[in-house]
Order: C-alpha cells, then sequence, then structure tokens
C-alpha cells in the first residue's frame, strides 16, 4: 500500500505543532504568564504597557503624596503654635489695655510680648528637611529678618509669594506651602506694635494693638485652612490612588496571566494528541510506508 504524500507531511506537520504547543504550554505553566512576548498577544502587550505607565504615574503620585503630606502636617502644627502665641498675645494686650496697670506691670507685659513676638518670628523662620517653609519658593532663604533698631522694631520679609503645587492623578493642582508675606507679616507688624506701645505706655495704642492682633489671628487661620485643604484632598487622592493601583494590577495580572488549570487541561491533550500521532506514525514506519513521505 502507497501512503499518500500529502497524509504523511500533514502527520509530521502536525506532530511538529502539537510539540510546540506543549513546550509553550509547559512554559505557561512553569511561569504563570500567558504573554511573556509581544508574538503571543500583541494586543494584551499594548494594553499591559498602557497599564504599566499608569501604575508607575500612580506609584509616583502617592511616594511624592506621602512626603508632602508630613510636611503638610508639619505646617500645620506650625501654624497652629501661631495661633497660640497670638491668642495669649490678644489676651496680654487686653489685660494691659484695661488702665489699671502701674509702669512695672506694663514693662513686665512688654517683655513678655517681646518674647512672644521672637517666637512668632522664629516659628515664621521654621525648616523643614533643610527648607524654609514660608519662603515662597526660596526654601533656602530665611523668610523673616528683624530689626529692633527702630521704634516700633520692624520685619522684612525676603521670601517671594510663589507657591507650589502637586498635581494628582486627576490633574487638579494642590497647594502645598504658604508664603510667609500673606501669614506673619502683619502679625509681626502688630506684635512689633505692641512691644513698643507696652513699653512706652501708651494704653490707647495697646487697645488698638488687640484689635489688630486678633485681626491678624483672623488671618493667620484663614492661610491655615487653605493648607488644611489641601492636606485632607491629598489624604483622600491618595487612598484613591492606591485603590487604583490595585485595581489596575489586579486587571494586568489577569491580561497577562495564565489559567493554571485550563494550561494543565490543555497541556494533557496535546500530550495525547502527540502519542497518538506518535503511534500512527510508528506504525506506518514498522510497515515500511512511510518511506513515501516524499512524492
Amino acid at each position: 500500500m502507497r501512503v499518500d504524500p500529502n497524509y504523511a507531511n500533514n502527520l509530521v506537520q502536525s506532530l511538529g505543532q502539537v510539540s510546540l504547543s506543549e513546550q509553550n504550554l509547559t512554559q505557561e505553566l512553569s511561569s504563570g504568564l500567558r504573554v511573556s512576548t509581544l508574538s503571543d498577544d500583541p494586543v494584551a502587550v499594548a494594553q499591559s504597557s498602557l497599564f504599566s505607565a499608569s501604575l508607575g504615574n500612580l506609584d509616583s503620585f502617592v511616594k511624592s503624596s506621602t512626603a508632602e503630606q508630613s510636611q503638610l502636617t508639619f505646617t500645620d502644627s506650625t501654624l497652629g503654635e501661631v495661633v497660640t502665641q497670638l491668642t495669649s498675645a490678644i489676651s496680654l494686650a487686653t489685660g494691659a489695655a484695661n488702665g489699671t496697670n502701674n509702669s512695672a506691670n506694663l514693662s513686665s507685659a512688654a517683655t513678655e510680648a517681646t518674647g512672644i513676638r521672637d517666637q512668632v518670628l522664629a516659628l515664621a523662620n521654621t525648616s523643614y528637611q533643610g527648607q524654609h517653609l514660608f519662603s515662597g519658593s526660596q526654601g533656602n532663604t530665611t523668610p523673616f529678618t528683624l530689626d529692633s533698631s527702630t521704634n516700633p522694631a520692624t520685619v522684612t520679609y525676603q521670601g517671594d509669594d510663589k507657591t507650589q503645587n502637586i498635581a494628582t492623578p486627576n490633574g487638579q493642582k494642590v497647594q502645598l506651602n504658604l508664603p510667609g508675606d500673606a501669614v506673619f507679616s502683619s502679625a509681626l507688624t502688630s506684635l512689633n506694635q505692641l512691644v513698643s506701645d507696652l513699653t512706652s505706655g501708651n494704653t490707647a495704642g495697646i487697645a488698638t494693638d488687640s484689635s489688630a492682633l486678633s485681626a491678624a489671628l483672623s488671618g493667620v487661620s484663614r492661610q491655615r485652612s487653605v493648607l488644611d485643604n489641601s492636606l485632607s484632598q491629598l489624604t483622600n487622592d491618595s487612598t484613591y490612588a492606591n485603590t487604583q493601583v490595585a485595581t489596575l494590577t489586579a486587571a494586568q495580572t489577569t491580561l497577562i496571566s495564565a489559567d493554571p488549570a485550563q494550561v494543565a487541561t490543555d497541556l494533557s491533550n496535546s500530550e495525547v494528541q502527540q502519542k497518538a500521532l506518535d503511534s500512527v506514525i510508528s506504525s506506518l514506519s514498522q510497515n515500511g510506508l512511510f518511506s513515501y513521505l516524499q512524492p
């Protein structure tokens, strides 16, 4: 009996295809990946690349946001202390303006007010990780200097009015800093005036200073609320970003990962096919019929 050459060729080709399929399935089962090269699934590889880019951006934001949240928390704590100091100054001014204080009392109050002024000045010049918090974009510049040679003493702001921002994954900008001029200048000017009026015993001026300090305190509180809102937004956006990371990671894993159970079933089927083909080819060879493989 003569074997149809096409039949014989088809047997050999089928055996090669089954062997290649076995190799691929064995590799999938070993690596756990359905897609490991572009040729495996070009569409899946393209989608996986997009997932990787998005995951990289989200990871970068989360890391930056974590660092910025720490700075915002530190800044908020600093401003909280400023509020405490200004509240003390208002109480001091209110008590000194009632007209019942003698010169010794006013002198003592002046010393206390000077201490409060110096503390607020130090807070205005606070640094975080080597950068001044309230210099605008001039982190290496000490924002405020005090000139005590004048009466009242004067402060000069040496930073700028630029704000710094971070972009969230949805493209919004979140403010990260407060230029010191808007936060501290009014407060420090009012404190210097209070020290001067307490020193000179200007009771009427002290009453005016109390009102000015109250206005300055309101201004600090307004500025503080800006950063409080930023901190809240960054916290929420970071939580959302982490959720997105988990979602995209799961989607990417599903996209390129192999299904072990299905791969094992397919591999078993391929092995059965290979044995069947081997059996047919062996039978033809034993009967001397496979020599007609070529036409």
